[in-house]
């Protein structure tokens, strides 16, 4: 590296060094695959032996096991992972899990709790109506008047303490 006239440095020596050409789909031990992504047909006919070999330590390791996971989980990964991990078709896994989800609603609104072992409680909780009232501005000291708030619900959760643990 030089410095140039105007005070930036520029590499002299452009290319010196040249990367190795890269390996072909052959030499890799893959099957060459086509601009939509898909192996080419002719590519896995001349190299059986090379698409049969298998990973054991990856068939072993659990789809949910694999790190790292996304910074949000939502239910189509849980879905995927259970679809991996219990040999179900990726749309019923979606399909339970979503019906799972309405389900939890629809016990909520009947006014029951819901106890998951290991994880947590989850249930309705009521805050009651509070009537107008009479405040003071702590700026100015002035009188003002307080709407009255009306009754509402919220969805409320307790972790269990083996999930507190885990985590």
């Amino acid at each position: 590296m030089v410095p140039a006239q105007n005070g930036r440095v520029t590499n002299v020596a452009k290319n010196q060094t040249r990367k190795p050409a890269p390996k072909t789909a052959a030499a890799r031990g893959t099957a060459a695959r086509s601009a939509n992504g898909k192996p080419k047909a002719a590519a896995a006919a001349k190299a059986p032996a090379a698409t049969s070999r298998a990973k054991p330590a990856a068939a072993a390791k659990s789809a949910s096991k694999a790190l790292p996971f996304p910074a949000i989980v939502t239910l189509k990964h849980f879905a995927e992972w259970a679809s991996a991990n219990h040999s179900v078709p990726k749309k019923q896994a979606i399909a339970m899990f979503n019906d799972f989800v309405a389900d939890i609603g629809r016990v909520l609104k009947g006014g029951s709790k819901i106890r998951i072992p290991n994880l947590g409680i989850l249930q309705v909780r009521l805050r009651p109506a509070r009537p107008a009232r009479k405040g003071r501005n702590p700026a100015t000291g002035e009188e003002i008047q307080i709407k009255a708030s009306k009754a509402s619900k919220k969805v409320a959760f307790r972790a269990a303490k083996a999930l507190n643990e885990t985590i």
